[in-house]
């Protein structure tokens, strides 16, 4: 049956070409929807002459598809642009009235009007051959991996027509980091903000850009994923430090499997044959407890180009030679791992580190730069090496591009004994496009391989919060809320739930043992913001409705539980809906009153933070975002054997907002009745369409 309603659907799209035209146009952001993209071919000629309507900061025009993208503002009379390669701080300006759009901006209240995005992808299965070893079945987008590149601009509206061509499992896409005020609905979560999309069936997501930077969308469908449902996502918008170029398309970092997560127990030796890519791109020889044969070219390493060409500033009249310097590039670096910790570095290269998730930074220099699973980082490299005794330049000016796996940070991929020494060597920085020469390169001898976020004090958010008292107090003696992670299973088994393992406790509750996350597919919490009863006896934290005209906060420590031979992985814990201030990340340290020291003032925030494996984190977060908020640990398997809670946020708002007879509710009900629908036809197969883990 699910065979037959993909047949059904790919029938649909090739007859209702109104509203799917160009789905096959794949890693390429489609034409817009608006009165605009009538028009969009005869105004390449004069784009140059409008100054509300121009190519983002440092994009490249020789690329090819996704490089003839532009931002959009001709909506709002009396502005212009005001980005130059020396000053990226400014975004746009009115020169009548003075106002400006930049770093400085409070972009979670006041955004620019910009345009309509709309993109379609599909969901299907695919072979993909990308270090040499092909994953016969994966689950992809628009049957590339990565997934398409969705670019918009600070201020748009993206809207991503999902179609689900994958006959066996059902899915539904998160937009990593993604604000979602007041759109819930829009968070991809299934059993949560919606019913999964069944086989055959199309849903619709849109979500306004109120921040800019770099993320990535992904499956939220159990370990889907894994599989190779990811795709890279740019906002363009201000930097908080000047750049000439962006290097060519985001940098995706991945660990990779050769065989489907699903089912979750699969033991089948495909899914243990792991590798490291690199915007898709890897040496499958290079992993495993034993080394594993090709059985394909392997492919050339992924390459970024550089120019030395410098870069000449107004000459001073005193001068008779012109000032100079390097060009410099923006790299957005992501990580969309399911289990590895990466340390990225560029030989000869430093990093000037301009962006933490969605949360611009001042800059700050570094050789290397740890990414957990689900952060990003932007990073600003100048076509400049650096030559030192102990690492000389290359004499054919190529440089390795490093991703080192942080040792004991996760679950990440093992690495073959013979390849120690080079598996980390994923990619090629060259200054001679023509170039075929491996890097003689040396990495840098000062990196760190611990498993740490970024210290705290180098992330210094250019837009400050003060972090105020939290409205969860708990009692007198702290008002801190308290939630623990536990590993290990649950003292009575859950039959629905084989593979629980992980979980939150509430210390601050007084729940003592494990309480895994598993959702329910068909009944999402977005249906039941008018009824407590799918709350009682789950992993909820329910705090009060907002105060009028008031900031309202919500504090949380976390800390980990051991069992001798329980797991003891630090944990990258990311929370939806919302950025959270990291008030303290101690490692080593127990928490107790006298180990509390919080900075209030302006501290790091951002949407994923690593748990150390001993220690713990407090965190601060707006409660601003009326709804259900999924947080839960980024490593798939954790987060698929329970390690999740959610979060409901001002309920009565939220259950006002979104009636049963609201569109939205509608909406998803009718994609709940499709899946119902599909289940009930489809159930009696095997494997079973219904995973047995918590189904995030």
């Amino acid at each position: 049956m699910g065979s037959f309603w993909v047949l059904v659907a790919r029938l649909l799209g090739v007859t209702t070409l109104s509203t799917y035209e160009g789905l096959d146009r794949s890693q390429s952001p489609l034409q817009l929807t608006d009165s605009h993209s009538h028009v969009e071919t005869s105004l390449v000629s004069t784009a140059a002459k409008d100054p509300l309507h121009f190519r983002p900061p440092g994009h490249r025009q020789d690329k090819g598809d996704g490089f003839d993208f532009k931002c959009d503002y001709r909506k709002m009379v009396g502005w212009e642009k005001c980005s130059t390669p020396e000053d990226r701080s400014c975004w746009l300006v009115n020169k009548k009235t003075g106002e400006r759009f930049d770093i400085n901006t409070d972009y979670e209240n006041y955004y620019p009007t910009g345009t309509t995005r709309e993109y379609f992808i599909t969901v299907d299965k695919s072979n993909i051959t990308a270090d040499g070893y092909t994953f016969y079945g994966a689950t992809v987008f628009n049957e590339t991996y990565p997934g398409p590149w969705i670019q918009a601009c600070w201020g748009d509206t993206v809207k991503v027509h999902v179609r689900n061509l994958n006959p066996d499992r059902g899915t539904s896409i998160h937009w990593h980091g993604i604000r979602q005020l007041n759109t819930m609905h829009m968070d991809g979560v299934n059993g949560i903000t919606q019913c999964p999309i069944a086989p055959g069936s199309t849903f619709t997501y849109e979500w306004k850009v109120m921040q800019y930077g770099s993320s990535w969308y992904h499956s939220h469908y159990s370990e889907q994923y894994g599989d190779g449902a990811v795709g890279p996502i740019t906002l363009h918008g201000p930097s908080s430090a000047p750049y000439d170029e962006a290097a060519d398309i985001p940098l995706l970092m991945t660990d990779w499997r050769h065989g489907s997560l699903f089912p979750v127990g699969n033991m089948l030796e495909e899914r243990w044959i792991q590798s490291i890519l690199l915007n898709g791109i890897g040496n499958v020889t290079k992993f495993g407890a034993r080394k594993v044969q090709n059985t394909s070219k392997i492919p050339k390493p992924y390459t970024l180009t550089f120019t030395a060409d410098k870069v000449y500033e107004d000459e001073p009249p005193e001068l008779e030679v012109p000032n100079s310097r390097p060009k410099r590039y923006l790299l957005r670096l992501i990580n969309t791992s399911i289990g590895s910790t990466f340390i990225f570095s560029i030989d000869n290269h430093l990093l000037s580190i301009v962006s933490a998730d969605f949360v611009p930074i001042y800059p700050y220099l570094n050789s290397s730069i740890l990414v957990g699973i689900g952060q990003r980082y932007n990073v600003i490299v100048e076509a400049n090496p650096r030559n030192n005794t102990k690492q000389p330049l290359d004499s054919n000016e190529n440089y390795w591009i490093r991703t080192w796996v942080a040792p004991n940070c996760g679950a990440g991929v093992v690495i073959n004994k013979d390849s120690k020494e080079t598996y980390m060597q994923t990619g090629i920085l060259r200054y001679n496009k023509s170039s075929t020469e491996d890097p003689e390169s040396k990495p840098w001898t000062d990196i760190s391989m611990a498993c740490s976020d970024e210290t705290a004090t180098s992330l210094r958010p250019v837009l400050p919060w003060v972090v105020e008292d939290p409205i969860n107090v708990m009692s007198t003696e702290s008002k801190i809320q308290h939630m623990a992670v536990i590993s290990g299973p649950p003292a009575d088994p859950i039959p629905s739930f084989p593979q629980a393992s992980y979980s939150f406790r509430n210390v601050s509750g007084g729940i003592n043992g494990p309480n895994p996350l598993q959702i329910n597919f068909s009944d999402p919490v977005f249906l039941n913001l008018d009824n407590d009863e799918p709350f009682k006896n789950k992993l909820w934290e329910i705090y009060p409705e907002g105060r009028p005209n008031q900031t309202d906060w919500v504090w949380l420590a976390i800390t980990v539980d051991y069992s001798p031979d329980g797991d003891t992985s630090a944990h990258p814990i990311h929370l939806h809906g919302h950025d959270f201030a990291i008030l303290q990340q101690a490692e080593k340290t127990t928490y107790v009153p006298e180990n509390i020291h919080l900075n209030l003032i302006n501290p790091p925030r951002r949407d994923v933070v690593l748990m150390p494996k001993s220690g713990f984190i407090i965190i601060a977060f707006k409660a601003d975002n009326p709804g259900a908020w999924l947080l839960h640990c980024h490593i798939a398997s954790h987060a698929s054997q329970g390690l999740a809670l959610q979060i409901l946020e001002r309920q009565a708002d939220a259950a006002a907002m979104w009636p049963k007879a609201s569109p939205a509710a509608q909406t998803a009900a009718t994609l709940c009745s499709s899946w119902d629908s599909w289940v009930a036809a489809s159930y009696t197969s095997t494997p079973t369409p219904l995973p047995d883990d918590s189904g995030i």
